[in-house]
């Protein structure tokens, strides 16, 4: 049976996938503080990745933002856990 994936762990994965100017502001989003700035973000990243179909925005904005969320909402964690990983193995071959 294989252990279930660790939200932080494959936060880190993703933070390391995204660009760089990105992985910055995760960085500073996922600090215990910023939780008022962290949902407003997170819901516009969300937003922002069901028009991934326009130009500047893109589809790695989704999996972004429910990450962000889900740091402030725990019964996501498992789940986008998962789903993460998932992500991140595809972000691992593409690169």
């Amino acid at each position: 049976m294989s252990r279930a994936p660790d939200f932080d762990a494959e936060l880190d994965r993703l933070q390391k996938n995204v660009p760089e100017w990105a992985g910055r502001m995760l960085a500073d989003a996922r600090k215990p503080g910023f939780v008022w700035t962290r949902i407003p973000i997170a819901l516009g990243l969300i937003i922002g990745g069901i028009l991934g179909f326009l130009p500047i925005l893109g589809f790695w904005m989704l999996p972004l933002g429910f990450a962000l969320l889900a740091i402030d909402l725990p019964p996501l964690q498992r789940p986008l856990a998962r789903l993460l990983k998932a992500v991140n193995r595809t972000a691992e071959k593409v690169t």
